[in-house]
């Protein structure tokens, strides 16, 4: 059969089987703090376990692959879209709970990391102040174990509940499971965050809020604003891959409607309107420049979609 029949084939086998819990064609660029990229040939938004089962169902049965999107501050997808089914969460997987006496927090995959940040600040409790300055949510921050500001997800982290595709379960998986390294833990393609314990410590010295305020402020003087996905490339060991590509001059340089920041080297900039194809060009192209350059080979941050390379 033709690929291009026997994929369409597959997409409609999958809507049948998620019956209205798919939307066909949903933009998956605007869900992103890129703003840029097309659509997914299926989308979810599941409020329960039940209908993430359904969802399994759907990939088991057809093969098509699965995509979570959480906040999108870290997803870059193709203009061409992405070609299987793309799953958030709602409903209450966006609940979050704060036990102050025990300083444990509790929060749902989508929750928003900067306002649960908030949240803990002003009940009193410390540890996740960095988290203020990432526009992401906690499923995402816990998969590839953001951090910043001299902490991270692993120093926290006490276990999340992990919903797998691939076999339709939910397991609670501790720390040492989750296999935390920089910017990566073992969470799998197939598999989504529905929520996670955190354990802070109480604010004694009632410095958390301040810490906030000066994390904001931080960001504002030292990172653009705009269509950006953060930091594009995991920093070196000789030095950040800020500093590296403001040495060798990649500030301003632009492809097409895609351009490295003038205010941050390691950020990507995408003009409003855009193309998520040209910001992909773009970061190919400067990596391969330094490699040939400087003999570094930089890994990307981000999570490319949709893109064959």
């Amino acid at each position: 059969m033709n690929p291009n029949k026997a994929h369409q084939t597959s997409v409609e086998e999958a809507k049948r089987l998620l019956g209205s819990l798919a939307q066909t064609d949903k933009n998956l660029g605007t869900m992103t703090t890129y703003r840029v990229g097309g659509n997914a040939a299926l989308y979810v938004e599941a409020h329960s376990e039940e209908e993430l089962s359904q969802v399994a169902v759907a990939y088991q049965s057809t093969g098509l692959p699965v995509l979570v999107i959480g906040k999108g501050s870290n997803l870059l997808v193709a203009q061409a879209g992405f070609p299987g089914i793309a799953v958030s969460l709602g409903g209450h997987f966006e609940a979050s709970e704060i036990d102050t006496e025990h300083a444990v927090v509790r929060a749902g995959g989508p929750v928003a990391l900067p306002a649960l940040a908030r949240r803990c600040a002003r009940a009193g409790l410390t540890g996740f102040e960095w988290a203020v300055g990432v526009p992401g949510s906690i499923g995402g921050a816990v998969r590839m174990n953001a951090g910043g500001h001299g902490s991270d997800m692993e120093a926290s982290i006490v276990e999340a509940s992990i919903f797998d595709f691939a076999n339709s379960s939910t397991q609670l998986w501790d720390k040492q499971q989750m296999r935390f390294g920089y910017r990566r833990s073992a969470i799998g393609a197939t598999q989504i965050v529905l929520e996670a314990t955190l354990e802070l410590a109480h604010d004694l010295d009632g410095d958390a809020l301040g810490m906030l305020g000066d994390i904001v402020q931080w960001r504002r003087d030292n990172q653009p604003g705009g269509q950006n996905a953060g930091s594009v490339f995991v920093n070196p060991e000789t030095e950040t891959a800020g500093e590296l590509l403001d040495r060798l001059g990649f500030k301003g340089f632009r492809i097409g409607s895609a351009q490295i920041s003038e205010k941050h080297a390691n950020f990507v900039q995408a003009d409003p309107g855009g193309s998520s194809d040209d910001v992909d060009e773009l970061i190919r192209t400067v990596a391969a420049r330094v490699f040939e350059e400087a003999d570094i080979e930089l890994r990307t941050e981000i999570r490319r979609v949709g893109f064959e390379t």
